[in-house]
């Protein structure tokens, strides 16, 4: 099975503990761990920083399985839940693949800390979260609210931690079962 995993720095595997921000080590980034407990072919396709992108790049016309876990990072730029899920749907509307193919995940909930400084960004997480859900049902795709899946976030309210990012790969893998 070939699964691409599209999304910003909780996909890409970002370890915030570090001064510069590396990444965390394959045994501990929920991609890595997905590949290696499955045996799947998994593209790792997170990015630090990544916004809601306005294109879709060409995903190949043999992907499996595409996951997609944005919108964190259009909330912290200022952006609406209801602006970023607005994003969202003509994003997922451009991908080309069959809809049974693409799984939104919902990302977790935002919690106080360095870079969430407001309880107006929790809010707007969760709210996000419910878009989200609503507009996976609207475009008959499938959906995961990892929101319910007790993700503990770093310092800054927003990473996971490394044992957040191997909870993630627990609960994802039961999703998919």
């Amino acid at each position: 099975m070939k699964i691409i995993c599209f999304g910003d720095s909780n996909t890409y595997g970002y370890d915030p503990r570090g001064y510069f921000g590396g990444r965390y080590d394959a045994e501990s980034r929920w991609v890595d761990i997905l590949a290696a407990e499955t045996g799947w072919i998994v593209c790792n396709m997170g990015q630090n920083g990544r916004e809601i992108p306005s294109a879709v790049p060409a995903f190949p016309a043999d992907t499996d399985l595409l996951i997609v876990m944005l919108g964190t990072n259009d909330l912290l730029q200022g952006c609406s839940p209801e602006q970023a899920a607005e994003r969202l749907e003509r994003f997922l509307l451009d991908i080309s693949l069959a809809r049974s193919k693409i799984l939104l995940i919902a990302p977790p909930p935002m919690t106080l800390g360095e870079w969430v400084p407001s309880q107006q960004l929790i809010d707007d997480s969760h709210t996000f979260a419910q878009l989200c859900q609503r507009l996976a049902k609207q475009l008959d795709i499938r959906f995961a609210d990892a929101g319910k899946w007790d993700i503990s976030l770093a310092y800054d309210g927003v990473h996971f931690t490394e044992q957040g990012q191997k909870t993630f790969a627990a609960r994802l893998l039961e999703e998919l079962k």
